[in-house]
């Protein structure tokens, strides 16, 4: 790809807009190298890098991709044998924490972030470097006193020296003799020397060292005598902790050039690693997304926007390169030709670049071997070319250049010389590039290359809108029709003349006038469809509203009703629950009575078998619903029971056609199969246990139970549901009998039965306590259980 067919369709600014989005300098400089490539396999992995960026930047918010500093200087220094200083290594450590942090970050993420992955996994990870570094420079970028032992004694024997020569110093200032010799009474330093502002006057009364004297000569700086040994101390420290910092400065610069070339390659891939998430935020930016490669070159792509517009530009959709290779786009001047033009180029540009396009899903393109472009002023005052001639010499270079796997773009074709040349010479030139089968596309004003396109097969018209009303570009793209120039209109619209215009219509060829007309009907009824198709899109968008909204109406009627129904589950089985506590209160009543045997303990006894007979009564009507029988047929008004819902309800509506019966339950009417529907009649199971306990007498029926009842029950091969039921049945029936110890065989297997068993014993109400069988009687295998 030639630079200048960049420049003029300003992918550079493209590059700048994704510089913008690097970390740091290195993944800048890659991203400002960025070059469209033209294997389609390169361009496919280069795509995946921008998706895949995509995906981290919306996962994962906590990358760490901040942090990153490029110290290819620092290594070179350090590699030559140059002494880093503080901040060069302080740069170096940072570098280091943040490639190490990223590496980390990535180290179980490989099969989610193939690509980035696979860079991150080649950071190198130096954690002792590291540390030794932020362990001897301190965020300041100064030396730190645990860099050595050795430094820590200097810097603490320089920190005393300073407090004695200031407190030496501070009693001389305080001193009543010397009081009058000072200019001020401050202890500053000249070099790394501590002076006092002694007065001129005084200079042969204050013993001392001259360091500096004022401008005016009226002050001179004096290191007393009695502090310059301290300060000749201060100095002799001084330069030991000199000598030990670059000690320590140049084994820490050695340390990083041993390990030069590892973290000069991790720098390389952290570029890599900032480059690719540089081309997803940049995607996030412009509302981006990727697009189909194909292998012959078709160009596809729908509601494409320019990536350099400001604000919401218009969606413009192209296709070239399969029903025609040439496209042919006339419309005025400000309509959008150029903005098209540019468009399409720089779209696939950025695609063959590896990057997100701004265009909607299912758009495609193929991979070009160039991109030539003839786009702009071309005029040339150096080379005394006229904008026709550049425009020209350019062309002629393009045309030397073209093959079937390139693609072209022209603006104003032809345009800059005679209309009936130009015309002439730009059908030529679109026909040596439709012979040499070139991807096409030019603008232009002549009504003549418009015929040129109605005329040859492969060759197609399309026209940028422009509405009259408001001398606006609508900037939409109608391929297949051919737009006018609109020229009369505008100039009416302008204020020109209603006399000009008509001489100027009247010196055009009835054949023009014909073509023009045709061209402006073809365009109104186009307008028309248009509008016609969008009323229909609107109407399709409402009816669908509506359709959502009826289903969510539906959705919440159907969760309303299973509320209803859940409440009225609940409660009644909290009735149900009620009742076989008063009837669990009523066996215990029948069961005193029994032992005491006396009249008073008879006729209690008897009216608590009465009470227990109805709720007994109640309980089986509630057990036999759901196993009803099924009616044949009913009719309205008959009572029903629903045992989908625990509900009674009423025949509302007899079966219809396909068996489906309306059945009214409170305050919903529900329409639902027949046989979901049970008869509602009074079941009597037969002669059980509680029947027995209702129609005899308490001691009779301990003692029918005592003689009927086992001392103890098998479960073995039950499931744990089953044995459950049964169990609880047995300690009712038992605990009636008044037995006094019961076992429960369940076996050994895996211990769930057993559990479960010893779950349910833990809160029964007739058992006194349980354990498991001792040897004898079926070790773990049982449960024996003594009954209250």
């Amino acid at each position: 790809m030639e630079q200048r067919n960049l420049d003029r369709l300003e992918y550079h600014k493209i590059i700048q807009r994704l510089q913008e989005c690097t970390s740091f300098a290195v993944g800048k400089e890659m991203a400002g190298s960025l070059k469209p490539v033209t294997e389609k396999n390169i361009v496919l992995e280069k795509l995946k890098e921008t998706t895949e960026a995509r995906e981290i930047l919306r996962f994962e918010p906590d990358l760490p991709i901040g942090g990153l500093r490029d110290i290819r200087r620092v290594l070179q220094k350090a590699a030559i044998g140059g002494v880093l200083g503080p901040s060069e290594l302080l740069e170096a450590g940072d570098m280091l924490y943040a490639m190490r942090r990223l590496k980390n970050f990535f180290r179980d993420k490989g099969d989610t972030y193939p690509i980035v992955g696979a860079y991150a996994a080649q950071l190198c990870s130096l954690r002792d470097l590291e540390d030794k570094i932020r362990e001897s420079i301190d965020c300041g970028g100064e030396v730190a006193d645990n860099a050595s032992p050795e430094l820590r004694r200097l810097r603490s024997r320089m920190r005393d020296l300073q407090v004695h020569v200031k407190e030496k110093m501070d009693s001389i200032l305080r001193s009543s003799e010397y009081q009058k010799f000072f200019q001020d009474p401050i202890v500053t330093k000249r070099g790394d020397r501590y002076v006092i502002p002694v007065k001129q006057e005084y200079r042969g009364q204050f013993p001392g060292i001259i360091h500096d004297q004022s401008a005016s000569g009226a002050t001179l700086f004096i290191e007393p005598m009695s502090v310059v040994e301290k300060n000749n101390e201060l100095r002799r420290a001084a330069a030991e902790e000199k000598q030990e910092i670059i000690r320590i400065l140049t084994k820490l610069s050695t340390q990083v050039s041993t390990y030069k070339d590892e973290i000069s390659s991790s720098v390389e891939f952290s570029g890599q690693i900032d480059l690719i998430i540089a081309k997803g935020k940049l995607s996030q930016d412009m509302d981006a997304g990727t697009v189909k490669i194909n292998d012959d070159n078709y160009i596809n792509i729908i509601g494409a926007r320019h990536p350099l517009l400001p604000g919401k530009a218009v969606p413009v959709t192209i296709r070239l390169g399969r029903d025609f290779r040439t496209l042919v786009i006339t419309g005025p001047n400000t309509g959008g030709k150029t903005v098209a033009l540019k468009t399409v180029g720089l779209l696939v540009l950025m695609v063959q670049s590896g990057l997100h396009i701004p265009v909607e899903p299912g758009s495609e393109t193929g991979i070009f071997s160039a991109i030539f472009a003839d786009i702009g002023d071309e005029q040339s005052i150096e080379q005394s070319l006229s904008t026709f001639s550049s425009h020209m010499t350019n062309i002629i270079g393009i045309l030397s250049h073209v093959k079937s796997d390139t693609l072209a773009l022209f603006d104003e074709l032809g345009a800059g010389t005679d209309p009936t040349e130009g015309a002439a010479l730009a059908m030529a030139i679109l026909d040596y590039l439709h012979a040499k089968e070139v991807r096409v596309i030019a603008t232009t004003h002549y009504s003549e290359l418009k015929a040129f396109a109605f005329n040859r097969p492969g060759v197609e018209n399309a026209s940028v809108e422009f509405d009259i009303k408001t001398l606006q570009p609508t900037y939409r793209l109608n391929i297949g029709q051919p737009g006018s120039s609109s020229a009369f209109e505008i100039a009416r619209r302008l204020g020109l003349s209603e006399d000009i215009i008509s001489a100027a219509r009247e010196s055009l060829s009835g054949e023009d006038i014909k073509v023009t007309e045709l061209i402006r009907e073809l365009e109104d009824n186009r307008k028309t469809s248009e509008d016609d198709r969008r009323e229909t899109e609107r109407l399709k968008k409402e009816v669908q509203r509506l359709k959502d909204e009826y289903e969510r109406k539906l959705a919440d009627m159907s969760r309303k009703r299973a509320e209803i129904m859940s409440k009225a589950r609940i409660e009644a089985d909290e009735e149900l629950r009620k009742a076989r506590m008063e009837a669990d209160g009523l066996i215990q009543e029948i069961k005193d009575a029994a032992k005491g045997a006396g009249q008073q303990e008879l006729a209690r006894a008897q009216n608590a078998r009465s009470r227990l007979k109805r709720l007994r009564a109640a309980d089986n009507m509630d057990d036999n619903k759901a196993n009803g029988e099924v009616p044949e047929r009913v009719k309205s008004g008959q009572e029903v029971f629903l045992p989908k819902y625990s509900q009674h309800g009423i025949v509302i509506s007899e079966p219809d056609a396909n068996g489906s019966v309306g059945v009214q339950v409170g305050m919903m009417k529900l329409v639902l199969p027949l046989t979901e529907l049970r008869l509602v009649k009074n079941n009597n199971k037969g002669t059980d246990a509680r029947k027995t306990l209702v129609e005899t007498g308490g001691p009779g029926v301990m003692a029918g139970k005592a003689k009927e009842i086992s001392p103890e029950i098998d479960l073995r091969g039950l499931m744990v549901d089953e044995a459950l039921e049964a169990v609880g049945k047995y300690l009712d029936d038992a605990y009636l009998a008044g037995l006094q110890k019961a076992q429960i065989i369940h076996g050994k297997g895996t211990g769930a039965l057993r559990k479960a068993i010893t779950d349910l014993l833990g809160g029964h109400r007739f058992v006194k306590e349980y354990r498991l069988g001792r040897y004898g009687e079926g070790g773990t295998g049982v449960t024996v259980v003594e009954l209250k």
